[in-house]
């Protein structure tokens, strides 16, 4: 995500641009009277004074028009003729401020979002831009004070894009992108939340350390720590909440803590796995780090689609006799060039079944992942690259070449203690017919006996799979295709699915998948419960308002 720019410190804002925060049903009505007021106040007014900025209309619409506006004004603003002063925001701040009269307002919304497929018309009220963590308190008190709810975008990474939302004020992480410190000694680091995976792991690993990093080399540490983290070598190291031994976090009062295992204890639970519902800004986190593996290995074997049911079948049987440091993943994907006149008859389609193993020598590598070698159906595979020694740069290029930046996605990510077998016999007739050959299906197998989340974290699942299907294309007028084939591919996968990853669901169209996206329903209580003690008045968009 880019950093700030230097901009004017007036703010102006003009009413008739102002989105709608209104119910789904009142939207379309509420967003005609805006526009109808605001013209006709601009008409009476002309422009504003760079000398009275006000925040929602209120300047122009008085206290009716922000009645329509929830989270334009608080009751007790109303009540006092109050108005929202943004200059003072302005002035308190490092930071760059836009609102919906600034030429490059959309710009800044829609900035550093990873899916080009994203609403238009959920847009905040006002957007800040940090420079520090000063900054993010300054927001969050000055949204507290004037009834503006309050939405936080770390690396805009999210698939759903529910750092959009309708109204109110959006804080933007993107400045907050330095590393702290590195105690190679110690094996700690201390970090902003805007790091990617593939700089840190650069920056560890010359030191001849590592980390449970994502597997995408953009995706920022901030969506993906809250989140839980579905890490490399997960089956040694645990997911990425695991090194996490304590985040500074902003809260609903706009005061900078350190929760940790010994205070906070309620924040450092939920800053480890509630995703994008969390009650607070998680603006530092202190990381506890790992010996870089010496020798890591990729393998990859490709096998025909109609074979898909029987290698995933093997598969399961195997798994939980590899190291916990291998990491088994089978695929459904477009066949590579070289490959597809090979698979035409299956419309171009090829499983791959690929493992990752990461070990101290190319001796232990080769012993972890010989089992693969002894696939029943070995001599019908049509490709096959094994043990290749790599490094995480090299896995980056791998993984970044499967999910390409500047592409339109729907994604649906789950847990499943299904058979692997009916689950890929189920998906690949249907996968045949992808209309875009950058769509996907991926699941991950368990191996040996994984490590799992610690107790304190909100993220606790664990499943003999991970995975599900991710839809992928470049242009808009293949919208309707792709979302009508990937909308008919969740209702095969229904069946099959335990519970949904925050970090990888559309919960915006599905908000049940919210619910199910903790082991129990007691852990999504507990957050809700958490929210209504550290957050009581609300200050912090929940996971569902403002969305629809």
């Amino acid at each position: 995500m880019a950093g700030s720019n230097a901009r004017n410190s007036s703010v102006r804002v003009c009413s008739k641009k102002m989105p709608s925060a209104a119910s789904d049903s009142e939207n379309e009505e509420t967003a005609k009277t805006v526009q109808r007021e605001g013209d006709a106040a601009n008409a009476r007014s002309g422009d504003f004074s760079r000398r009275s900025v006000m925040i929602g209309g209120a300047l122009v619409g008085g206290s009716a028009y922000a009645e329509r506006l929830p989270g334009v004004a608080t009751a007790a603003a109303r009540e006092q003729g109050r108005t929202i002063d943004a200059i003072a925001l302005r002035n308190k701040i490092k930071g760059e401020i836009a609102t919906p009269d600034d030429a490059d307002f959309n710009r800044l919304a829609f900035d550093g979002l990873w899916n080009q497929l994203h609403a238009s018309d959920r847009l905040p009220q006002i957007i800040v831009r940090v420079q520090d963590e000063q900054d993010v308190c300054e927001a969050v008190r000055f949204a507290r004070r004037n009834g503006l709810k309050v939405v936080v975008r770390g690396g805009g990474h999210n698939w759903c894009c529910p750092s959009l939302r309708r109204g109110g004020l959006l804080i933007d992480l993107g400045s907050l992108d330095k590393i702290i410190s590195i105690d190679a000694g110690s094996r700690r680091a201390t970090l902003q939340p805007i790091i990617s995976n593939r700089e840190l792991q650069r920056r560890l690993n010359a030191v001849g350390l590592s980390y449970p990093s994502g597997h995408c080399p953009q995706v920022k540490l901030s969506g993906y720590l809250l989140s839980g983290g579905m890490a490399w070598n997960q089956g040694v190291w645990g997911p990425g909440v695991a090194g996490v031994e304590a985040v500074d976090v902003v809260t609903a009062e706009g005061d900078l803590i350190t929760a940790s295992k010994n205070q906070n204890a309620d924040y450092f639970w939920a800053a480890r796995g509630a995703g994008y519902g969390f009650f607070g800004v998680a603006v530092r986190y202190h990381l506890k780090l790992y010996p870089l593996p010496k020798h890591i290995a990729a393998s990859s074997y490709f096998y025909s689609l109609d074979k898909v049911g029987g290698v995933a079948d093997w598969l399961a049987n195997i798994a939980g006799k590899l190291p916990a440091n291998v990491e088994l993943s089978l695929f459904l994907l477009t066949a590579p060039s070289e490959l597809a006149d090979r698979c035409k008859a299956q419309s171009g389609k090829v499983s791959l079944m690929t493992a990752t193993v990461f070990a101290d020598s190319q001796e232990e590598a080769r012993n972890a992942t010989s089992l693969l070698e002894q696939c029943p159906i070995i001599g019908e595979c049509l490709s096959k690259t094994v043990n290749e020694h790599v490094d995480f740069d090299r896995l980056f290029d791998m993984s970044g070449a499967m999910w390409p930046e500047n592409r339109r996605n729907q994604v649906e990510a789950m847990f499943s203690n299904s058979n692997p077998k009916g689950l890929f016999e189920a998906l690949k007739a249907h996968f045949m017919n992808a209309p875009s050959p950058e769509s996907l299906v991926l699941y991950a197998f368990s191996t040996g006996q994984n490590a799992t989340a610690p107790a304190d974290a909100a993220f606790a699942m664990r499943a003999p799979l991970y995975g599900g299907l991710w839809t992928i294309w470049r242009n808009a007028r293949d919208d309707d295709t792709n979302l009508n084939w990937h909308k008919k591919y969740l209702e095969i996968l229904k069946p099959f699915a335990a519970n949904y990853y925050i970090g990888e669901t559309d919960s915006v169209s599905y908000p049940d998948h919210v619910r199910r996206a903790f082991a129990t329903r007691a852990d999504f209580q507990r957050i809700e419960e958490l929210r209504k003690k550290h957050d009581p008045t609300g200050v912090f968009y929940n996971y569902f308002d403002g969305l629809r």
